[in-house]
């Protein structure tokens, strides 16, 4: 799981909860990685925490965030081209609410890229297959030099 503390937190202004698969989500937390990763893969402008965060509560309220796979519960698709990783910690209620159906933060921790940009995407299996496959592929290559 993320790293909480690495990443700045960003409240959904007074607004109430939205539903993202199945789960009401109360809070967004953008982590050290997701915001350089932003940086990065997404926009050079607006790169601060609240900004990202304030991007990510606009997609929700638009319901323009979806599963990447039907299965996966992690892997999200914004306006159908960026690919975020996001996990899920669900927030301790307080003595004394009423009772309900549980509340959970989200936890951006990486944005991969744009399908668009990076035709890698668009099938992330068969991408992470290939990484795995040439990261391997390096270190016996490196091996045998060593000998």
């Amino acid at each position: 799981m993320a790293d909480i503390k690495s990443g700045e937190k960003a409240n959904s202004n007074g607004t109430t909860p939205i539903l993202l698969g199945g789960k009401v989500i109360a809070d967004i937390i953008i982590t050290h990685h997701a915001r350089s990763r932003w940086a990065d893969r997404v926009e050079s402008e607006k790169t601060g925490f609240l900004d990202i965060a304030e991007f990510v509560w606009d997609k929700l309220k638009s319901r323009s965030i979806r599963t990447y796979y039907k299965n996966e519960q992690d892997v999200f698709l914004i306006d159908d081209d960026l690919v975020m990783v996001a996990e899920f910690s669900e927030v301790v209620r307080a003595p004394g609410q009423p009772p309900g159906p549980p509340i959970y933060k989200m936890i951006v921790v990486t944005f991969l890229g744009r399908m668009s940009e990076t035709m890698e995407l668009r099938d992330l299996r068969s991408y992470y297959s290939w990484l795995r496959h040439s990261r391997r592929m390096t270190l016996i290559k490196n091996s045998r030099k060593r000998r």
